[in-house]
């Protein structure tokens, strides 16, 4: 009876109003019979519902707003006030449906991605095609995709190309081409094209379903903010009802203290912290950017300092072999590939670069490399073809050993100044080459960098285990306030936690494997999304889906204008609560207006969160005049 009653509370609300109408017609032909009658089946019709809430809190020892209106609905009815009894209720409920109705449209962005979940696949089984659900594909089925189809599972090309719509995933609504052994992942669409796919994430475990599942875990994580005002409500609403019982006895006026105690409510202070954090999580997950819950976003709009890794975060990640030059009576295709040989074993993107550019020029690798080590910071030393290869910085050599000639120096620094980054190879203690890589800036690095200052933060820092010279030559191209190289992993970490010690709030922003350690001691840890790999969207406290910088410096404006609309909400709503309680005082407001009132403020705080989500960066900021310049990965 309970669970029917809660589920036909929109229509008792349109009952109630019907019945209030009725009330104020038999008002106006003078019925006052009919209209007594109305007026308490409309108090009925609205107040069941509201009574029921009342209990439940109650039995579960909690002091809620649903009571404190059941007691004033109560009262009024003693003392023969039924007009107010009657829209008390009527705008109690209606103010509620409507409080849900905007609520639902700040968690629109989770509909709107639950909307965009593929729901069928078309799979290739013995030789033939047939329509199956999401939920029946499995890891290794081969998955055909026509244009306008939507890719069901995570997977990579097996044929075909085409272009592909990925915002659901990145926020990115430039389509993007794809081709053989490229990524795809659920969610998206085919603009144009033919594709035949292989499945190797499926179910709960594609981009696309982690995505909703951490907006929706994000969206229910409380604030400080939000907490504080839940303990506060849970202490302030029942002292309200004893402040009421107060002034009756104080002034034996029981209508007043009635008044009292349903213009004291809550309601818009206990709702105006999480729906402005819903709103603002919801509208960065639009844009690609995943913040995690209200308490991260609390905490980002406080940072004042931002340390950047360098590669892939800084610059594209996608770096280059330039050159393969030897020093010793060695061809340089094959110096490549006993370098390739080795870094097959290797997860670091240089190493991987270095056996990418070997399968390019069609170099044959056996991978019969033995006691292979990677040295973590340095590089890696393995055996292959019976030879000894280090393959690493100057560290790795040092460690080794390894003597470095005046000509492998000075080659070295002139590769490292025009933007390379210098990887020694060495061959039974001898060095025997250098493979140059260079990586790009990213465009829009200028541009979010700017962002980012005009909206408060005072020091930009690039951490990065690169060379010298590069390192210098990529922070003064963005014009960073320092930069430090040549750095091990918990060396990052270590200089995150020397600024904190100094007061300084920061936030890291990494490719949330290699950077995990200084990810982890940041205020905030942010992880660009590597098109959305497991490990950078459970480690960081926001990830960039998309790669860009831009929607870094959103994330951070974004987390701003949240917090100031909280603030905003906040002040609306105690605002509200003084002006009403003073006016009650003064004998200005009554059980029916002053309830009016109280509902405007509800949804007065609801709709100012909903601006967040039409949330966009300032423009005007201001214009770096610099463009961007090869540098090393």
């Amino acid at each position: 009876m309970t669970k029917w009653i809660h589920q036909q509370t929109t229509k008792l609300t349109f009952i109630s109003g019907v019945l209030l109408i009725v009330a104020f017609m038999s008002y106006l032909i003078g019925n006052t019979t009919f209209q007594t009658g109305a007026l308490l089946l409309a108090t009925v019709a609205a107040g069941v519902p509201i009574s029921i809430k009342a209990f439940q809190a109650l039995r579960m020892k909690t002091f809620s707003i649903d009571l404190l209106v059941t007691i004033a609905v109560i009262a009024a009815l003693y003392i023969g006030e039924y007009v107010e009894s009657a829209v008390v209720t009527f705008l109690f409920l209606f103010g509620a449906y409507l409080e849900k109705r905007t609520l639902n449209k700040t968690r629109s962005s989770i509909k709107e991605l639950i909307d965009m979940a593929p729901q069928e696949a078309e799979v290739l089984r013995e030789g033939k095609t047939k329509i199956v659900s999401v939920e029946e594909v499995e890891k290794g089925d081969h998955i055909i995709v026509r244009s306008g189809g939507k890719i069901p599972v995570d997977g990579s090309i097996l044929s075909g190309k085409a272009t592909l719509n990925e915002a659901a995933v990145t926020g990115e609504s430039v389509p993007a081409m794809k081709k053989v052994k490229d990524k795809l992942f659920s969610g998206t669409i085919v603009d144009n094209g033919y594709i035949e796919m292989v499945a190797e994430k499926v179910g709960d475990d594609t981009t696309f379903s982690k995505i909703i599942e951490l907006v929706e875990e994000a969206q229910e994580a409380k604030s400080k903010t939000q907490k504080f005002l839940d303990k506060f409500a849970n202490i302030y609403t029942p002292s309200i009802a004893g402040i009421s019982f107060l002034v009756y006895l104080i002034t034996r006026d029981l209508h007043l203290a009635v008044i009292f105690l349903v213009i004291a409510c809550p309601g818009a202070l206990v709702i105006g912290a999480p729906v402005s954090n819903v709103a603002g999580i919801g509208n960065g997950a639009k844009k690609g950017v995943l913040i995690k819950g209200g308490d991260v976003m609390e905490r980002f709009s406080k940072v004042d300092t931002v340390v950047f890794d360098k590669t892939g975060t800084l610059t594209k990640g996608q770096p280059e072999v330039t050159d393969v030059h030897s020093f010793m009576n060695i061809d340089p295709n094959e110096l490549l590939r006993l370098a390739a040989e080795v870094e097959t074993i290797s997860e670091h993107h240089l190493g991987q670069t270095i056996v990418k550019e070997a399968v390019n020029r069609k170099l044959p690798l056996a991978k019969n490399l033995e006691n292979g080590e990677v040295i973590k910071g340095n590089g890696i030393r393995a055996t292959v073809d019976g030879k000894t290869i280090a393959i690493g910085n100057r560290a790795l050599l040092e460690k080794e050993g390894i003597h470095l000639s005046t000509e492998v120096r000075e080659y070295a620094i002139a590769r490292e100044k025009e933007g390379c980054t210098a990887v020694f190879t060495a061959i039974d203690g001898m060095v025997a080459g250098i493979i140059s890589i260079s990586d790009q800036i990213r465009e829009d690095a200028y541009e979010a960098l700017a962002e980012l200052r005009d909206n408060g933060i005072k020091k930009l820092i690039m951490l990065t285990g690169d060379n010298r010279h590069t390192a210098e030559l990529v922070a003064t191209q963005l014009g960073l306030d320092e930069f430090h190289a040549e750095l091990l992993p918990e060396d990052k970490a270590a200089f995150v936690k020397n600024l904190q010690n100094r007061g300084h709030k920061v936030a890291m922003a990494g490719d949330g494997i290699n950077d995990a350690p200084a990810i982890a001691s940041a205020e905030i840890g942010l992880a660009m999304g590597e098109g959305g790999t497991d490990i950078s969207m459970e480690t960081a406290d926001v990830v960039l889906m998309a790669d860009r910088l831009k929607q870094f410096s959103h994330a951070f404006a974004l987390s701003k204008a949240t917090t100031v609309n909280m603030k905003q909400n906040m002040f609306f709503a105690v605002g509200t609560v003084v002006i009403l309680l003073i006016g009650v005082l003064m004998g200005n407001v009554h059980l029916a207006s002053g309830m009016l009132i109280h509902e405007a403020s509800v949804l007065l705080v609801i709709l100012n969160a909903m601006r967040l989500i039409r949330f966009k960066i300032e423009k005007g900021l201001k214009k770096r005049n610099l463009q961007p310049a090869p540098v090393a990965g």
